[in-house]
Formats: C-alpha cells, structure tokens, sequence
C-alpha cells in the first residue's frame, strides 16, 4: 500500500525516532513492504519511519535502480535499517547534492562524513555492524537523520538556507505540488 509522505513542516518529522521490539512489531513485514512501495512510487532511494508519520526508529534503502557500469556496488544494495546508531564517521567531509522526498523541489549540497559505521537489526532482527563509504554512507547518513529529527537543510549553510527559506515557508504553509502521496502540516 502507498502511504502518504510527511512534508516539510509537519511536527512529526521533527521528533526524535524510538527504538522498537521488531520481534513483536505488528505486521512488520507489510510496514517494510509499504515503505518500499511508497519509496519507489515516489522515485526515491531512501524512506524513513517519521517520513511515513511513525515515531519508529526505521528506513529503508535501495540503491539498485542506479546500479551501473560506474556503480556496480549498488547492485543488490537493499536493506532495511532498525533501531540503527551510526557509531562512527569518519573521513572528508563531501560537499554533494542531495534532495528528499519530505521536501520535494529543493536539492541542495550537503557535507557528510565520507565513511560511517552502522549497527542495526535487519528484518529478520538479525544484528549487524557494517562500514559504508561514499554515496551509501550518505544514503544511509540522510535516512538516519530523520530518525533524529534532522531534515538535510539542517545540515547547508545559513546563506543557502535563507535563499530557499520562502520554498521551506509555503512546504509549512501546504503549498506544494508533487507527483506522490503526501500529508502537510
């Protein structure tokens, strides 16, 4: 089922994620399944439990779709994050452009550590501790912001961050026009 996405200025995208017992979540499997539909119905690479409206610490990824001669390491790259903490980020900060499905025509270039390692349960409530470099540990840095209650225009400068301010303004305001689900303030 497609849910709808939480745009820019709804309360929820601001509160910080809690752990859950994916034991005993109900119907876990169909939420992750609904998550990724929703993702990929509104073109994206990334969706994030708050994204959705949940308090839940949660998101999942897939990088698949841009798999390429230039990628191949995206090839099956499809996972599913739980009650996840970034433990250590480590390396250059890249300044690259990002965009998010909360905030819909607004793509700015955000620094990020260039390596982050990861602990977290996967579906099955199997635990792992992991390394990403590049844009999967910026993927993965985007969708666990959310579940800290950080939108990636927390993260641009102030001078960027005053010339989209009347963007951000109308998102908080119900003023926006996507191809996808969506629920405003």
């Amino acid at each position: 089922m497609i849910l709808p996405i939480y745009i820019y200025g709804h309360p929820i995208l601001r509160k910080i994620a809690k752990n859950i017992d994916s034991a005993n979540y109900p119907n876990l499997k169909e939420l992750i399944d609904n998550m990724y539909e929703t993702m990929y119905n509104a073109e994206g690479v990334g969706l994030a439990g708050p994204q959705i409206g949940l308090e839940d610490r949660i998101f999942v990824v897939d990088l698949e779709p841009l798999a390429d001669d230039e990628h191949p390491e995206f090839k099956g790259f499809k996972k599913v994050f739980i009650n996840a903490e970034i433990t250590e980020r480590t390396g250059d900060l890249e300044l690259i452009e990002e965009g998010c499905l909360s905030i819909p025509g607004v793509h700015e270039k955000v620094p990020r550590e260039e390596r982050i390692r990861i602990k977290y349960l996967d579906e099955n409530g199997q635990a792992h501790d992991e390394e990403y470099v590049g844009y999967m540990a910026r993927v993965i840095q985007h969708e666990y912001d959310h579940l800290d209650g950080m939108m990636f225009t927390d993260r641009i400068s102030p001078l960027r961050k005053r010339m989209i301010k009347s963007k951000l303004a109308n998102m908080e305001k119900g003023k926006v026009n996507c191809h996808y689900r969506i629920k405003t303030v």
